[in-house]
C-alpha cells in the first residue's frame, strides 16, 4: 500500500466505478462488488477500498489456517504452509491492491467453505448463511452459479437432506432474484447480464466454420470469419475493433447481440465438438505452465504487475455518463491517479519478481489434494471434496466460457491449497497407509481391514491451537 498508492487500477475498474457513482444494472457483469464500493463512497478513500480488500485477503488466511489447525488437526507448521500462498504471493497481493470484484469473490466463497467445513451436521441457520453468501458471491462474479451447484452436490454426498440443500438453494436465490427484478425493470429483460452469450461467441471464435453449421439463420451470417482473417486471441472476437461483432448496430452487449453470440456459439460446439474440447483442454492445461508469458497482450498484462510509472486515467466516455477520469476523480473527491513512490514501489517489483506461484506449483498443489481423496473414496474423499472440486471449476470455467487469464487463477488459489492441506489430516494418512500395506503386502493379515477401518473411522476430539 506504500509503494502504490491509493489503489492500482485495470481496464475493468471503471465500469465498476461507474456503477457504483450511480448505481444501475450493468449489462457486461454484475453489480455484486460495485455494492461493496457504493458502502464505501461516503468516506471518499480509494486507500480504504485496498485496505478491505488486503484485509480480505488476510481473512482467507486466517481461514485456511483455523480450519486445518482446529477442524482437521494439523500441526501449526502445515496450517501455515497451506496459508501462504493466499498470504504471500505477490500475484495475490496486487490483486487485492487493484480495484477488482476478484478478491470480494474468492473472500465470499472462502466463507462459504469454512462454514460447511467447520460443521459436520450444519443447522438451517447454517445452510441459510451458506446460501447468502454464494448468492451474493454470484452477483460479484458470473462463475458464482457453477459454485451453487458445487456447494448442493456437496450437501447431498454429505447426506445433508433435502430440507437443508432447500434453504440453502432459497437463500441463494433470495439476493439473486431481487437483482434480476431490477435488471427487468431497468432493462425489460429477466437476467443478471447481457454478456454469456458474447463470452460464449469469444471462446468459439477461434475455431467456428460456419460451413458446417446446419441452418445457420441469415442474422448470424456477419458472425463468421474465415480463417485468414481471425484474430490472435479468442478475446479479440469482443474488444477488437475488427470483431464481428461491430457488425452489427447498436451496443456491443445488448440482449440481441448475447442472443445471436449464444445461438452461434452453441451451433459451433454442436459442429464441431472436438475443436471446441481442443481449446477448452489448451486453455485449462495452460494454467500449468512454469514460465508465466505475455498474455492476452503487452497492454493487458502490463497492468497485473507492479509497474515503474502509473498510468494517467483514462478518458472513456463511461455508459451511465462521464469520462472514467471523472467516475475515479469523483469517488476519492481528489487526485486519484496512482501514485508510484520509491523505494517502496522498488520493493514490490523485486517481490512480485521472485515470489510468487508458477503454474505448474498450483497443478501440483491440486494434485496433493487429488491424492488426499482418494484413500477416502468410500466417502467420496471426504471433506476435501468441496475446496478441491470448486478450485477445479473455477479453473475449468473460464477456459470453457470464455479464455484463460491469469487473473482467473487466483481465485482458485486458496481452495486448492485448502484441499490440499485436508489431505495430510490424521484420518487420511491413516488410510493411505493402509491401502500402502495392503498394494505392498507387508501389512500383517488384515490390513485391508485395517485400511477400511481406518478410512470409515469416526473424527477424533478436535485439539486446541
Amino acid at each position: 500500500m506504500l509503494g502504490y498508492q491509493p489503489v492500482m487500477f485495470f481496464n475493468d475498474s471503471f465500469d465498476y466505478l461507474n456503477v457504483a457513482m450511480d448505481p444501475y444494472p450493468h449489462p457486461l457483469r454484475p453489480d455484486g462488488y460495485s455494492f461493496l464500493l457504493v458502502l464505501l463512497r461516503p468516506f471518499h478513500s480509494f486507500a480504504l477500498v485496498a485496505a478491505v480488500q488486503h484485509l480480505m485477503g488476510l481473512g482467507m488466511g486466517v481461514m485456511i489456517y483455523a480450519l486445518l489447525r482446529r477442524k482437521f488437526r494439523l500441526p501449526g507448521w502445515g496450517a501455515a504452509l497451506a496459508s501462504a500462498p493466499v498470504l504471500l504471493d505477490a500475484y495475490q497481493l496486487q490483486l487485492e491492491h487493484l480495484v477488482l470484484s476478484d478478491t470480494m469473490f474468492t473472500f465470499l466463497v472462502m466463507c462459504a467453505v469454512t462454514l460447511l467445513l467447520w460443521h459436520d451436521r450444519p443447522t438451517w441457520k447454517i445452510a441459510a448463511a451458506v446460501g447468502l453468501i454464494v448468492g451474493l458471491a454470484w452477483l460479484t462474479r458470473s462463475v458464482g452459479m457453477p459454485v451453487l451447484l458445487g456447494v448442493l452436490a456437496y450437501m447431498l454426498i454429505r447426506r445433508s437432506g433435502w430440507r437443508l440443500m432447500a434453504v440453502t438453494l432459497t437463500a441463494c436465490m433470495l439476493p439473486v432474484l431481487m437483482y434480476m427484478g431490477w435488471y427487468k425493470a431497468d432493462s425489460d429483460k429477466f437476467a443478471i447480464t447481457e454478456s454469456n452469450g458474447i463470452f460464449l461467441y469469444a471462446r468459439v471464435y477461434k475455431f467456428a466454420d460456419c460451413h458446417q453449421m446446419k441452418n445457420l439463420p441469415v442474422s448470424e451470417y456477419p458472425l463468421c470469419t474465415e480463417p485468414a482473417n481471425r484474430l490472435p486471441n479468442s478475446q479479440d472476437g469482443i474488444w477488437n475493433a475488427r470483431s464481428p461483432l461491430n457488425r452489427y448496430t447498436g451496443t456491443r452487449f445488448s440482449a440481441d447481440n448475447n442472443a445471436l453470440g449464444n445461438d452461434f456459439a452453441k451451433r459451433a460446439i454442436i459442429a464441431q465438438p472436438l475443436d471446441y474440447l481442443q481449446v477448452v483442454a489448451h486453455d485449462f492445461f495452460r494454467v500449468f505452465r512454469w514460465d508465466r508469458t505475455v498474455f492476452p497482450d503487452p497492454a493487458t498484462y502490463s497492468q497485473y504487475e507492479f509497474e515503474k510509472k502509473s498510468r494517467p486515467l483514462p478518458d472513456w466516455h463511461m455508459p451511465g455518463g462521464g469520462t472514467a477520469a471523472q467516475d475515479a476523480k469523483g469517488y476519492e473527491h481528489g487526485n486519484a491517479r496512482t501514485q508510484v513512490v520509491e523505494p517502496f514501489a522498488g520493493a514490490a517489483r523485486g517481490y512480485q519478481d521472485v515470489v510468487y506461484l508458477r503454474g505448474t506449483m498450483v497443478g501440483g498443489i491440486l494434485l496433493l489434494g487429488l491424492a488426499g481423496l482418494v484413500p477416502l473414496w468410500r466417502r467420496f474423499g471426504g471433506e476435501a471434496l468441496l475446496p478441491w472440486t470448486l478450485a477445479t471449476g473455477l479453473l475449468l470455467a473460464p477456459a470453457a466460457t470464455a479464455e484463460f487469464d491469469y487473473r482467473y487463477v487466483l481465485p482458485a488459489v486458496p481452495l486448492a491449497a485448502l484441499a490440499a492441506g485436508i489431505a495430510f489430516r490424521p484420518e487420511a494418512r491413516a488410510a493411505a497407509a493402509g491401502w500402502t500395506r495392503r498394494l505392498t503386502g507387508r501389512g500383517r493379515v488384515g490390513a485391508p481391514e485395517d485400511a477400511r477401518e481406518s478410512e470409515d473411522a469416526p473424527e477424533s476430539p478436535k485439539v486446541p491451537a
